[in-house]
């Protein structure tokens, strides 16, 4: 009972540490929510219809296009430009599919899995064209190479004794034919989609009618025009409130003109190229000049060429000369074989380089030339065999083997460095007599060729390049990082860049709607952190100093001017404040003409109004707008007007986008034609299909798509 006793008066302290640790509890419970929240957050890529796009998903779907690039591509990794390339193909491919499928959920449209099957099992579709399962004899997709590719897989992937790296390429090439299946699926869907938004819109007899003689009704006329540019823009100055006028009206009657997708941001930025110092400069050529000495005593030139690093390897075989550089090309018809020159600058590739000019000869620029592989211990008696006259084809059947007969041309020749056995061969296929065989010795065994034919003899050198790039060193980029950093502390402001930036040697220029999609700053590579720091900083803020280009050799601060939010533009936009002044321009100077032009009785009075031009045209129809040669500008609303008028009549005050206008109508013409219904029919279906063509864009604008691609990848 004591117990009890001294728990009851203790009620209130305990009810507090109890309820203490109930917060505690819920708080800590709170605190896991929101932190795991964030962190889901942090990994969404992007939005589409407000559905998240996760990193994740993403980048699996980026692996599964990458894995199929590699595939059609010998394994070859993609370079930095090929990858951002391919992210962007991923990206537009993943929002087709998205606004296709949620456009044809809302309408009942599938491609069912029997329908799916027919069309792999027909063919029919062109995207199994481009897969590996395609019958080289008829050029067409064999489903029988796909199913007995997809029973191997099975097979194999169940097979414990078969090498694992023969089964990682059956893998991949399965990713790969998954990822053709669903392509298939979308893009069938897709077609699905549109067959039924064009039939939708169809032609009429009425419009075909209208639209044959909008073409085939043609009118000439004496032309009268006062251009804008004869009023100054000063005379007419537009006001707040005018201007803000137009932008409502523009606004209300072209939406799309004026709506942003995707935030965008205005900046301003400095960039620093990193080049060659003076004493890069002397260093280069000093070390240029001893390897001018090595070639000039060296026994093996390759090796002094391979050892310099040089940017044009050396094949010791004579070359076309359209396989050198061209600046050392212009240079050897007028050199004498034998010399060693340089070292000499080109300043257009900023290398320097020494050439030393061994020989020319001239030679076939192609050899047709017959040969067979054999082990050694056969080469001598297989040679004597096949000089004797027997048939290089039943010698090959006897042996097990096949022979084989190759164009050996000088841009396969001069691709690359060979190794010196195959060198030997080449030499000898371009300098032996035609008919007799000869053995070569290669790896693993002897060739024996025989020249079958040779066309087309020209000249060509033997020609040892050292080139290197004029690169600056260590000590030249700590020097300009150094300066331009000094410069940036002493500086911190934008207004202080901007007023100092041209006094101490540096440029400021400005780059407007800067989007995330654009991947880099100015279109230099390696500018990704930059364009991070783009869109999470402030109007007004400094950048810290970046470096930039694939070799490191920029440096770029930015200054953020300028945030372009989603939707419509705002009306303090700078750009959009330019357009509006021009409408509101050409109104103002188009109510001071009207009146003028609309008084006239004749074209004569409108001949004599300050600044008004005359044109004679011909040719005007209702389905073209008419060009204006004298006010270089294109008006739709002549060519309406001319059309609706009558021989001899006399039309005023038609307000253009260059001029206000006035024609007295001198032909009306018929152009000879008969009409023929169905087939204006079938050119108005075609006109109509064409212009859906756009939906995709008009679709992607109700997505409401969030692109946020530049927060994950460099």
């Amino acid at each position: 009972m004591a117990t009890l006793q001294k728990i009851r008066s203790k009620g209130t302290t305990l009810i507090i540490i109890l309820g203490l640790a109930l917060f505690a509890f819920i708080a800590e419970e709170l605190v896991r929510a929101l932190s795991s929240s964030r962190n889901a957050s942090r990994q969404v890529i992007g939005e589409i219809y407000g559905e998240s796009v996760t990193y994740q998903e993403f980048n699996d779907l980026v692996d599964e296009y990458e894995n199929a690039w590699k595939l059609g591509n010998g394994g070859q990794n993609l370079t930095e430009a090929q990858s951002i390339q391919l992210r962007d193909q991923v990206w537009s491919e993943l929002l087709r599919t998205r606004v296709i499928e949620h456009e044809a959920e809302a309408l009942g449209l599938t491609v069912t899995d029997a329908e799916l099957q027919n069309i792999i099992n027909t063919g029919s579709n062109q995207l199994l064209r481009q897969t590996p399962f395609v019958n080289q004899q008829t050029g067409m997709f064999d489903v029988n190479m796909l199913k007995q590719f997809l029973t191997n897989y099975e097979e194999i992937q169940n097979n414990p004794e078969y090498p694992e790296a023969q089964k990682e390429m059956l893998v991949q090439y399965y990713k790969y034919w998954k990822l053709v299946e669903k392509q298939v699926r979308h893009d069938v869907l897709a077609q699905k989609y549109q067959t039924l938004l064009s039939s939708c819109l169809i032609s009429n007899p009425v419009s075909a009618k209208a639209a044959f003689e909008a073409r085939n009704n043609e009118t000439k006329v004496l032309l009268a025009s006062v251009p804008y540019t004869s009023i100054k823009d000063s005379e007419v100055e537009p006001t707040e409130e005018e201007l803000k006028a137009k932008y409502e009206e523009l606004t209300k009657q072209m939406p799309d003109m004026f709506d942003m997708q995707d935030e965008a941001r205005d900046i301003k930025y400095i960039l620093v190229p990193v080049t060659a110092s003076d004493a890069d400069r002397q260093a280069l050529t000093a070390e240029m000049n001893e390897y001018k000495a090595a070639l000039d005593s060296a026994d093996n030139i390759a090796n002094v060429v391979r050892e310099s690093r040089s940017s044009v390897s050396y094949s010791g075989l004579p070359v076309s000369k359209k396989s050198l550089p061209s600046d050392i090309a212009a240079q050897l018809d007028s050199i004498n074989p034998g010399a060693t020159f340089g070292p000499s600058v080109n300043a257009a590739t900023n290398t320097m380089s020494v050439i030393k000019y061994i020989a020319k000869v001239q030679q076939a620029d192609s050899t047709e030339v017959t040969y067979i592989d054999v082990i050694a211990d056969k080469a001598d008696s297989v040679l004597a065999v096949l000089n004797s006259g027997e048939h290089i084809d039943s010698v090959a059947k006897r042996l097990d083997t096949q022979s084989q007969t190759q164009w050996i041309t000088s841009a396969i020749i001069d691709s690359q460095s060979w190794p010196e056995s195959l060198k030997s061969f080449f030499q000898g296929i371009f300098q032996s007599p035609a008919g007799a065989f000869k053995s070569y010795e290669l790896p693993g065994g002897v060739r024996i060729a025989k020249v079958n034919e040779r066309r087309n003899v020209i000249d060509k050198y033997d020609v040892a390049i050292i080139r290197r790039n004029i690169d600056f060193s260590d000590d030249t980029h700590n020097t300009i990082w150094n300066k331009f950093s000094s410069f940036l502390a002493a500086n911190p402001t934008q207004a202080d860049i901007e007023a100092n930036a041209l006094k101490a040697g540096y440029q400021v220029q400005t780059a407007q709607y800067v989007s995330s999609a654009d991947h880099y700053i100015a279109n230099v590579p390696s500018t990704t952190d930059a364009l991070r720091w783009v869109y999470k900083s402030k109007v007004g803020d400094v950048s810290e100093l970046f470096e930039a280009g694939e070799a490191h050799d920029q440096f770029l601060v930015v200054m953020l001017t300028a945030i372009h939010k989603r939707g419509l533009r705002d009306f303090n936009d700078e750009t959009l404040r330019q357009y509006l002044t021009q409408e509101v321009l050409k109104d103002k100077k188009a109510a001071q003409l009207l009146p003028k032009v609309e008084g006239a009785k004749s074209l004569a009075e409108v001949a004599k109004i300050s600044g008004a031009l005359q044109d004679t045209i011909s040719h005007i129809t209702f389905a073209a707008p008419v060009f204006v040669a004298s006010t270089a500008s294109s008006e739709p609303i002549l060519s309406g007007a001319a059309s609706a008028a009558a021989k001899g009549q006399f039309v005023t005050g038609l307000k253009g986008e260059a001029a206000v206008y006035a024609f007295q109508v001198l032909e009306k013409n018929k152009l000879e034609g008969k009409y023929d219904e169905k087939q204006e029919l079938a050119q108005q279906s075609s006109t109509i299909l064409r212009g859906i063509g756009g939906f995709m864009q008009n679709l992607v604008r109700k997505a409401k798509v969030v692109d946020d691609r530049y927060k994950f990848y460099q």
